[in-house]
């Protein structure tokens, strides 16, 4: 990670900005995006891992260095970048969105159901609010993980 930030550094200097944001999107923003609804869950060791590397990613691009104030601001005001957690909650969400538009494959879309469809809950209060039904998952994490528990518990979280 210290070689890839001196490195990025070097490289830094020799771009112009909109040259390093170009990289810096292409390289390191959608590998990260890329599949990262598998993070639904995963803990705070591993996203701050990835969080870090959007840091170096957005000092990069902006041109700061390590220590310098306001990073949070940059990331959020100029680049409209998520912090990692956010961003897979946005990706999960967007996700069942296109599952409840029927713009998805058949097996995801089976996963987003409504507690209003199923006749013996529709007198429930989540059948009201359109809230999805969140599927047993016992105590294993990685079913807890999986898009047919993870995905409608991120869109019940929604307000």
């Amino acid at each position: 990670m210290l070689l890839l930030a001196s490195s990025a550094q070097t490289v830094r200097r020799s771009l112009d900005a909109e040259s390093a944001a170009t990289l810096v999107h292409a390289f390191v923003t959608s590998r990260v995006d890329y599949c990262n609804t598998i993070l639904a869950g995963a803990s705070k060791s591993i996203t701050d891992k990835l969080q870090r590397v959007m840091n170096a990613a957005a000092r990069v691009v902006s041109d700061t260095r390590k220590y310098d104030r306001g990073l949070t601001n940059l990331l959020h005001d100029e680049l409209h970048w998520l912090d990692v957690p956010k961003r897979v909650q946005y990706k999960l969400c967007s996700t069942v969105h296109r599952c409840l538009q029927h713009k998805a494959p058949q097996y995801m879309k089976d996963c987003c159901i409504h507690t209003s469809d199923i006749a013996r809950w529709q007198h429930l209060w989540s059948a009201g609010c359109r809230q999805l039904l969140v599927l047993r998952h016992r105590r294993s994490m990685f079913r807890r993980r999986a898009f047919f528990v993870a995905g409608p518990m991120a869109w019940n979280s929604l307000d």
